[in-house]
């Protein structure tokens, strides 16, 4: 081999040496920010279950909380079609239902209008035993004015369960007035915007509770 050759086969492996070391810099200099990006990426993928589960709210408060999108906010006539019981959102009477406590079923279409405003609304099973109702009616009446009035409490014939908690795009089922996630159902979503009207009215519309 030539001295000229030998000079350029050690330009080239100088050449691919400097260009190696670069690399090696570039990739350490990189290196936090990456892992910072995997950090949040992770952090993330553990939160969204949480967020899912609870609405915001503790998994260990709000254990059983289903949430949703609902999308549909049309003012109808007449009697719609749900596909939850209670129903927790969409198209609903233009009438919405006076918060409070009723000791007679209510129209879903009025009912829905009021979660809509960001009403919680509390149903129970007819047939429970006067006791419970009146630990249920005791529990509204003792959040009616901390929530600003966003709480409605009635019987719901054909209810499977004792208690169920609706607002626009939640439901959690409960198992009686003592459940302490019926407070904090209550306190996560009374009077909130969940609904896409917060401060919304709840009074005004029709219907006469008896508190």
């Amino acid at each position: 081999m030539g001295k000229q050759a030998r000079n350029s086969r050690r330009e080239v492996e100088r050449a691919a040496a400097a260009a190696a070391l670069l690399r090696s810099r570039h990739r350490r200099r990189l290196l936090p920010f990456l892992i910072a990006a995997a950090v949040v990426v992770v952090g993330a993928a553990l939160a969204l279950p949480l967020v899912l589960t609870s609405g915001g709210g503790s998994t260990s408060m709000l254990a059983g909380l289903q949430v949703f999108v609902e999308h549909d906010h049309t003012h109808v006539a007449g009697t719609v079609t749900y596909d939850r019981s209670p129903p927790a959102g969409g198209a609903h009477s233009a009438v919405w239902q006076n918060c409070g406590i009723y000791d007679e079923p209510v129209k879903n279409e009025n009912a829905v209008h009021s979660i809509e405003h960001g009403a919680v609304w509390v149903t129970y099973r007819p047939g429970l035993s006067s006791t419970t109702v009146a630990h249920l009616q005791e529990f509204a009446r003792s959040h009616l004015t901390g929530t600003q009035g966003y709480l409605l409490l009635s019987p719901y014939p054909g209810l499977r369960s004792p208690v169920v908690a609706s607002t626009w795009g939640a439901s959690l089922v409960l198992d009686g007035p003592g459940d302490p996630r019926l407070a904090a159902f209550v306190a996560r979503y009374a009077g909130g915007g969940q609904g896409g009207e917060p401060g919304g009215e709840c009074t005004g519309g029709t219907g006469s509770p008896i508190i």
